[in-house]
C-alpha cells in the first residue's frame, strides 16, 4: 500500500475543523485526520507492506524546466508550496509521528511523492494499492499486476477503486493511457496548458485512435488528415512544442533512487516512548490507539 501522503493530510486539513487542537491550541486536525485514514485503511485492506510517500521537493526543477508554469501559480514565495499557515506546523509532526510508528517515509530529493509512488509501484514483486486523491497516478493502473487505484475523491471510507476498466469507462480511453491523454488535456490545478482548443473528448478520441502520444504524434508528422478529428491537426502542430516536453511532466517518474527501507507494516511502534511524547504533546492518543490496535491484530 503506497500512500500518497500529501494529498491525505490536506484532505484531513480540509475535512476536519481546526478547532481540534493540541493542549497548547496548536492545530492538529491534519495529523489526528492521517492517523484514522491509515488505521481504516489497514483494517480494510490489510498490506503486508506500506509507505508513507512524500513530497521532498514539490516543484521539480526537471519539471518547471520543461514547463515553466508548472505549479506556479502555488509558489508563496522563493521555491516556497503556498501552505495554509496552520497546517504547515502539522506536517513535521506527522513525519515524527510515521517515524515512531515504523512506517516508512520516503522522500527523495528533487522529486514529488508521485514519482516515489512510481518507482515502487513499478518495482513491487506483488500487488499495489495507491491511497491518493490526484487524478494522475491513474497512469499506474494495470491489471495485470495488479495495480490500482484507492481514488479518495468520496472519502477514505467510501473508496473508489480505479483500475483500468474504470479508466476506459470513465474518460473512453486505454486503460494505461491516461497520463498522454492527461497531456492532452491538460489540467490547470498543475498549471499544464494542454493544447488550446482540445478538450477531454477529443483527447479521448485521439488516443484511443492512435493507441498513444508517440504514433498520434509520428502521425502528425506524417502530414495527412486520417484519423484526426476536424481541426485537430492545426490545433496539434501548433503545440507541437509542447508536446515535445510535455510527457516528462505529466509522466510519473520510474527510476528515483528509492533508500533501502523496510516497507513492512509494523505490528507495534518502532519508539513507544517517543510515541508516547507524542500523543501526551499532540492530544492524539484516540487515533493512536485506534492505529495501533488495528495493526496489532493484523
Amino acid at each position: 500500500m503506497l500512500l500518497d501522503t500529501p494529498s491525505l493530510y490536506f484532505r484531513a486539513f480540509y475535512g476536519i475543523p481546526e478547532s481540534v487542537t493540541a493542549p497548547d491550541g496548536m492545530p492538529v486536525n491534519a495529523v489526528r485526520g492521517l492517523i484514522d485514514m491509515m488505521a481504516t485503511l489497514v483494517r480494510q485492506h490489510s498490506p503486508d507492506e506500506i509507505a508513507a510517500c512524500m513530497d521532498a521537493d514539490w516543484r521539480p526543477a526537471f519539471r518547471v524546466a520543461a514547463i515553466p508554469s508548472y505549479k506556479a501559480h502555488r509558489v508563496a514565495s522563493g521555491a516556497e508550496e503556498s501552505v495554509p499557515d496552520t497546517l504547515a506546523p502539522q506536517v513535521p509532526v506527522i513525519e515524527e509521528v510515521l517515524d515512531a510508528l515504523g512506517v516508512a517515509r520516503i522522500g527523495v530529493p528533487g522529486y514529488e511523492a508521485d514519482d516515489v509512488i512510481g518507482t515502487l509501484a513499478i518495482a513491487a514483486p506483488g500487488a499495489v494499492d495507491i491511497v491518493t486523491g490526484d487524478r494522475d497516478l491513474f497512469q499506474l493502473v494495470d491489471d495485470v499486476k495488479p495495480c490500482r487505484a484507492l481514488y479518495t475523491v468520496r472519502g477514505i471510507r467510501n473508496l473508489q477503486m480505479v483500475d483500468e476498466t474504470f479508466v476506459k469507462e470513465k474518460y473512453g480511453i486505454p486503460g494505461r493511457a491516461y497520463a498522454d491523454f492527461a497531456t492532452l488535456r491538460g489540467d490547470p490545478s498543475d498549471g499544464l496548458p494542454g493544447v488550446a482548443g482540445i478538450g477531454e473528448k477529443t483527447a479521448a478520441a485521439l488516443i484511443t485512435r492512435f493507441g498513444s502520444l508517440t504514433a498520434m504524434l509520428a502521425a502528425l508528422d506524417e502530414g495527412g488528415t486520417d484519423g484526426f478529428p476536424a481541426g485537430a491537426r492545426a490545433k496539434l502542430a501548433a503545440a507541437r512544442d509542447y508536446l515535445e516536453v510535455a510527457p516528462a511532466v505529466v509522466k510519473v517518474a520510474h527510476d528515483v533512487p528509492i533508500p533501502d527501507v523496510d516497507l513492512t507494516c509494523p505490528a507495534k511502534p518502532r519508539d513507544p516512548e517517543r510515541l508516547v511524547a507524542l500523543a501526551d504533546r499532540y492530544n492524539l492518543d484516540g487515533p493512536l490507539n485506534r492505529l495501533l490496535a488495528v495493526l496489532s491484530d493484523r
